[in-house]
């Protein structure tokens, strides 16, 4: 009963959804599996459209190989940054990737370092790899999210809406469990249970839909970088609301401000305008 996910008001009800697999006495977490399913369909999606562009998929296999490795060592560090409190007393576990704790803006703002380094040494256009690598992302991150579905993390606050999600209180970290989520816990067969917003689910349909935009608009861009500022604007705008539904929300420390809302919001205001700006250029050349 411990691992079993419902959502009551869709009519869904999964009584045995585990977090992991064990092949040989080695278990091995859905969430990794997932992640890596992302990480493979963002690179071939990438070399497609670089293909389509008349590059050569072959700079963006190789690219990949430093950018995810250093995009996931970003979005850890992001992470550990913000969640100092859980690690400080067990060092150790900050190199447990396991069960999750990886902040999608810290492995972005790695990867855009990574591009920006490769393009110089490879003497490519940055942001066109921008353009071409952003298709593959926002595809990954519309995948990779699903790995929280599993771990049963990444989740709001109380609700009984339609998508409403329930979970058994063991199943999830108390620290995500909210006094309102308390106040509505129910019990059957001698589980408690909690139901919870699926901000995860939220923000995987947003990346899907982003990507058909994106998809349907990359033969419209007007200047090179306009499709990954567009990406930037477009998951900016969805993660500053979805981050506000969330309750394990990284927070500036000392204070009660979502670091990755703030930064979605600034970056939805940065990009528009360089939007804007690179659109107008382009009119007056």
């Amino acid at each position: 009963m411990d691992k079993m996910i419902e959502f009551p008001n869709l009519g869904i009800h999964l009584s045995n959804v585990g977090d992991h697999i064990t092949v040989f006495g080695f278990d091995i977490a859905y969430y990794g599996m997932i992640i890596g399913a992302a990480i493979l369909t963002g690179i071939f999606i990438a070399a497609a459209e670089a293909r389509r562009t008349g590059q050569n998929p072959e700079d963006y296999f190789d690219f990949a190989i430093y950018a995810v490795i250093f995009s996931i060592i970003g979005a850890r560090v992001y992470y550990v940054a913000f969640s100092w409190d859980m690690y400080k007393d067990d060092l150790k576990s900050i190199f447990n990737l396991r069960q999750g704790g990886l902040a999608i803006y810290g492995g972005v703002i790695a990867a855009v370092i990574t591009a920006i380094l490769y393009a110089k040494l490879k003497k490519m256009s940055v942001t066109l790899i921008f353009d071409t690598a952003g298709l593959g992302l926002v595809a990954g991150q519309a995948i990779g999210r699903w790995g929280n579905f599993f771990n049963r993390e990444a989740f709001g606050e109380y609700t009984d809406g339609l998508f409403a999600m329930r979970l058994p209180v063991s199943a999830v970290r108390s620290s995500d469990i909210t006094e309102l989520m308390r106040q509505h816990i129910e019990k059957a067969d001698g589980i408690s249970y909690i139901q919870v917003t699926p901000a995860f689910l939220y923000e995987s349909v947003w990346c899907l839909i982003l990507l058909i935009c994106l998809l349907l608009y990359r033969r419209h861009k007007k200047f090179n970088g306009e499709v990954f500022l567009l990406y930037l604007f477009g998951y900016g705008l969805g993660r500053f609301w979805i981050e506000g539904l969330r309750t394990d929300q990284l927070l500036i420390p000392g204070t009660e401000i979502p670091v990755s809302q703030m930064l979605a919001g600034g970056i939805v205001i940065i990009s528009l305008l360089m939007v804007i700006i690179g659109r107008s250029r382009k009119r007056r050349s």
